[in-house]
């Protein structure tokens, strides 16, 4: 990061030494600012972080990590004390120069000249020495996840999630020849698996005829929802960069299921989160345009490397699919309230298409990377008889906003993060897999009604 802040200065801004001189400065000064907030909490609440990263299961090993950040941290303030020292010292004695020379005392000026000079030697040692110091605690910083709301449930595994919300009515009846929605796709020609791996790979299906029609129904059911709840509608590049997939929590933590442009340094979205969160990165937002809302619809990519077996069959996984989601940057006293207001709409998107559907209060073993508190949606998929994951909702408190330097000013005049949230409101392939299946009758598959202005039928048969 500070090479990328150097470029940045040195290539538009930085006509002279002195104007350099000061960009680096200004460089690294960002890198503290950004670093120090999270080595300030670790150091002032290590009991607090010690027991989240062990409810995220952390072993002792693991564990070490934070040591050995304090640790790095205590030689980078030991050595910034030296640096700053030497600089005052060579303050005070280019004075004393500058006054030896007035005098008409120019022997005794280029002696304290030679002594600046070897002084300026130690200064350059360092801050080669401080550049790497700072280097190897981001490394670290960047190892370390968010730490679970106290409300999150210890476990390891989804069996041990926490049932938030239960479905208490009956489950849709179907005939007795029920399909599945693999086999609905080819007795109505909805999409194509073959085509996809013909056209791409395993993993990228093709949809067509009223198959294709009921994506771009669901694609403007739930913007058009997001819109009137109050959200701004966004249309964010599907590539980002390597800043931005790092200011989300991307990287490192998820760099083996992205998809990469190696040659250009892209990376093809996971999610529509990354660039919409980003759009606010290195800024501080007025407390008056607290919250900020967006929305946005993109294609959703991700390699889900080893993933097998007949749990990811159909639509139940694939490398890519239509997703829209939702983001609030919010002030921090009021990031839970907002979390549960997300809930509710992702749980009004599912009454409205009539999907019987649970709510999971993740553990603190299958929790994502970045999240503080996580809220799964389950639909249930009637053919086959099990349970389906189609939204996450999370809140990530500062943990987006420290990487991101996203911050606002309250009311004193303070710079203070801001807290991240976001959700899926809905992900298509496995809602399409679901409203296929439960609405399956003797005559065709039932549009649920919220959707016949969008879809233009009402059946398909």
């Amino acid at each position: 990061m500070l090479g990328i802040e150097v470029r940045l200065y040195s290539n538009e801004r930085c006509k002279d030494k002195c104007i350099l001189k000061f960009a680096l400065s200004c460089s690294t000064f960002l890198i503290k600012i950004e670093k120090m907030l999270q080595v300030k909490v670790i150091r002032e609440e290590q009991k607090r972080i010690l027991n989240g990263l062990r409810k995220r299961n952390w072993s002792a090993k693991q564990l070490k990590v934070i040591e050995d950040i304090l640790l790095l941290d205590d030689r980078r303030r030991s050595n910034q004390t030296e640096l700053d020292n030497i600089l005052a010292e060579n303050n005070r004695l280019s004075k004393q120069i500058g006054q030896l020379m007035g005098q008409g005392k120019k022997a005794e000026a280029e002696d304290l000249k030679l002594l600046v000079a070897a002084q300026k030697e130690k200064v350059k040692s360092l801050e080669e020495q401080q550049r790497s110091i700072e280097l190897d605690l981001e490394n670290l910083l960047y190892t370390v996840p968010n730490i679970p709301h106290k409300s999150v449930p210890r476990g390891k595994t989804p069996e041990d999630n926490q049932l938030a919300k239960d479905w208490k009515k009956p489950f849709p009846s179907l005939p007795d020849d029920a399909l599945a929605h693999w086999d609905l796709a080819k007795k109505y020609q909805l999409f194509d698996f073959e085509l996809g791996v013909k056209l791409t790979g395993a993993g990228f299906p093709v949809y067509r005829g009223k198959g294709a029609r009921l994506q771009r129904a669901l694609v403007q059911f739930f913007l058009d929802e997001a819109v009137k709840a109050g959200f701004e509608e966004i249309n964010p590049p599907l590539l980002v960069n390597e800043d931005t997939a790092r200011g989300t929590g991307q990287l490192p933590d998820k760099e083996a299921q992205m998809y990469t442009c190696e040659r250009d340094g892209l990376f093809l979205i996971p999610t529509a989160e990354v660039p919409v969160t980003n759009i606010y990165r290195d800024e501080i937002v007025a407390l008056k345009d607290l919250p900020i809302k967006m929305t946005a619809y993109t294609p959703c990519f991700r390699r889900e490397a080893g993933a097998w077996g007949a749990h990811v069959r159909g639509l139940n996984r694939v490398h890519q699919f239509e997703k829209i989601e939702i983001v609030q940057i919010v002030h921090p006293d009021q990031s839970y309230k907002t979390l549960q207001a997300m809930v509710r709409h992702v749980s009004g998107l599912l009454h409205k298409l009539e999907l019987p559907y649970r709510i999971l209060r993740l553990c603190g073993g299958d929790m994502g990377f970045a999240s503080a508190l996580t809220f799964d949606f389950e639909v249930f998929s009637a053919a086959q008889k099990r349970w389906l994951e189609v939204s996450s909702v999370s809140n990530f408190e500062t943990f987006q906003t420290n990487r991101m330097k996203l911050r606002f000013r309250d009311e004193n005049g303070k710079v203070e993060l801001a807290h991240t949230l976001n959700g899926s409101a809905l992900a298509l392939a496995r809602i399409v897999a679901a409203l296929l299946e439960n609405n399956q009758t003797a005559e065709g598959i039932r549009i649920p009604k919220a959707l016949h202005k969008y879809t233009g039928f009402k059946m398909i048969d």
